[in-house]
């Protein structure tokens, strides 16, 4: 029986963005040789501070200290500061490079729709330096994998259209640079990740309240850090040329995440109201795509419009757009969902004014 090669043996991996949630977790998989031993993981990204806490995680040190002396370009793991806005940082990183992650990313809504152009330097023409750099100077990068969101199908804000443009870039880079495969993920609600409503009700609990809901009827799909990285993974090792894997996970309503957050504390639920750009249900694919969408084990593939990467397509496993509000978990099964990660508060962690019931 032939032995399966795990998809990172001996690879050199680039994670831009990789201080992000979603990048520190995919570094540790890839280190832990689960998945194969890289012969290098690459970090970049443009906060020293970030990748100096990084460094000291994983040197195992308790204090900080500019005395130590860390050998960077010796090491598996490697640090490089650097801004995928900047096509030069992108070429110099991209050296002896086999698989690029590209999880640098703006992804706050709110300061996307303040500041547009930020957003689409970032999104937008730091994809395309990616896709650029491989292209004239013919790196032989083996795979590139872009990460997107839910909030780039049938965009309404400013972070979904500029994340809904990377992917098309990525996709139309298979044609550009037809030695390398660019594939796609596409994910909603990170559990914990930075910017996700749990941490924010978790801080809002440990005030005393209130928890605000922006609209009580709101649906949003849920998954872990780990799963935002077994979907990348997936996309690694079985993705086709401009596919974009998508994750089937369930979704919660928002007001049952705040109560299992909750639990016996006595918090007032406030109603806000929904906020400019923000939609009641988040979609991970459309009606127009889910006739080319099908099913691969845990995920849902969404296969290239472009002709020339999809000349015998798959028939649609998908009747219909796959939104949040069609997979809705009760209010015991949120609960569940959400100590299974650990994401519950435990009681002791409760300021004293909090007064608890039973």
């Amino acid at each position: 029986m032939s032995v399966t090669k795990k998809p990172l043996e001996g690879k050199v991996i680039l994670v831009t963005g990789g201080t992000g949630s979603m990048g520190k977790t995919f570094v540790r998989r890839a280190l832990s040789g689960v998945h194969g031993n890289p012969k290098k993981v690459i970090v970049m990204s443009r906060d020293e501070g970030k990748q100096h806490y990084m460094r000291q995680d994983y040197l195992n040190r308790q204090g900080s200290t500019d005395e130590v002396i860390y050998n960077n370009f010796q090491r598996a793991l490697e640090f490089q500061i650097g801004d995928v806005r900047r096509y030069e940082d992108v070429c110099a990183a991209l050296h002896g490079v086999d698989i690029v992650v590209n999880a640098a990313a703006l992804k706050q809504v709110p300061v996307c729709e303040y500041f547009p152009e930020q957003a689409v330097l970032t999104n937008c023409a730091g994809v395309s330096n990616i896709v650029r750099a491989i292209r004239d100077f013919k790196f032989p990068v083996d795979t590139v994998v872009g990460v997107s969101t839910d909030k780039a199908c049938k965009p309404v804000n400013v972070m979904g259209m500029t994340k809904a443009i990377q992917e098309r870039i990525f996709i139309s880079g298979n044609l550009q640079c037809p030695d390398t495969r660019f594939v796609c993920v596409r994910y909603g609600n990170v559990l914990a990740s930075r910017g996700s409503v749990i941490p924010l009700f978790h801080d809002q609990i440990k005030k005393g309240g209130p928890i605000t809901i922006t609209d009580p009827n709101m649906t949003r799909f849920l998954l872990s850090l780990e799963q935002a990285v077994d979907t990348v993974l997936a996309a690694i090792e079985h993705g086709h040329r401009g596919e974009l894997f998508v994750p089937r996970v369930p979704s919660a309503n928002i007001i049952n995440i705040a109560k299992a957050l909750i639990g016996d504390r006595k918090i007032e639920l406030k109603i806000t109201g929904i906020r400019p750009g923000e939609k009641l249900h988040e979609a991970l694919l459309s009606d127009e795509e889910s006739p080319r969408s099908y099913r691969n084990g845990d995920y849902y593939v969404l296969q290239p419009m472009l002709p020339e990467l999809c000349a015998q397509p798959r028939a649609s496993d998908l009747i219909g757009e796959y939104s949040s509000r069609d997979y809705v978990l009760n209010e015991k099964d949120t609960y569940q969902l959400l100590e299974k990660f650990n994401m519950l508060l435990p009681v002791d962690e409760s300021p004293e004014k909090f007064e608890l019931v039973g």
